[in-house]
């Protein structure tokens, strides 16, 4: 992981290790984070069903944060994904990354990163191992690196893992039948570089959230501390859109 102290854990195809064994892995891993630093996510959610994630997309998520025992659609955007990263780690939430071996994660802070079980190689069965952290953490992040469509006999297994917990589940280049919410985000521009000279403070992401059942809402969303000094507090400006 690059230095990183992020929880890294190789499950290679057709290796000595068995699936049983594999298992017996994260479940070793997330037992010794729940042992670790308090987790200040049980005392913030305690009676709200959502996994607060902070910052300026709290103001476009529905209820501040990502729907536990849900799926939620991301669009591959991975400076948006650290920061949801970033934010939960950071409120103490403990998160796991499948299938994203080339996921930086320099924007986690350190404390950060102790609760974070990185799954980059998850072997042929990525939803399996999904499922399992899913299980025993706040969120887990599955990214297929083909663009998967999951039917409702394929995503059964899975699902009732997911309810099973607490975790908030986020697809990346994956499919459900009926998410409880999709997010979409595109790189707006970047602050901090000019003609020739300076280096990237910031980026400017348009960040749009559809709920089911709920009207689209959709804003700019600054990241990186330089661009956040540079610019006033109302960098985010939501712009609720009815549903046509």
């Amino acid at each position: 992981m690059g230095g990183t102290s992020v929880r890294k854990i190789d499950l290679q195809p057709g290796g000595d290790i068995s699936r049983a064994e594999q298992i017996a892995q994260l479940r070793l891993q997330m037992d010794r984070m729940s042992g670790g630093a308090a987790n200040k996510l049980e005392k913030i959610s305690e009676h709200v069903d959502v996994l607060p994630v902070g910052g300026e997309l709290n103001m476009l998520l529905p209820g501040g944060g990502l729907a536990r025992r849900a799926v939620t659609h991301v669009s591959e955007t991975p400076a948006l994904m650290v920061e949801i990263l970033s934010r939960v780690t950071a409120a103490g939430g403990f998160v796991g990354v499948v299938g994203w071996p080339e996921l930086s994660y320099a924007g986690v802070a350190v404390e950060g990163l102790e609760r974070i079980i990185a799954v980059p190689e998850p072997g042929m069965d990525p939803l399996g191992i999904a499922g399992v952290l899913a299980e025993g953490l706040d969120m887990v992040v599955y990214r297929s690196p083909v663009r998967l469509e999951l039917s409702p006999v394929r995503a059964r297994p899975l699902l009732g893992k997911l309810r099973k917990g607490k975790a908030a589940l986020v697809l990346v280049g994956a499919t459900v039948a009926s998410p409880a919410l999709t997010v979409t985000a595109k790189v707006e521009g970047y602050s901090g570089i000019g003609r020739g000279s300076g280096r990237i403070t910031g980026v400017d992401l348009r960040v749009r959230c559809q709920a089911k059942g709920m009207s689209p809402a959709s804003g700019t969303v600054t990241l990186g501390q330089g661009a956040r000094q540079a610019k006033d507090h109302s960098v985010l400006k939501p712009v609720l859109k009815a549903v046509l």
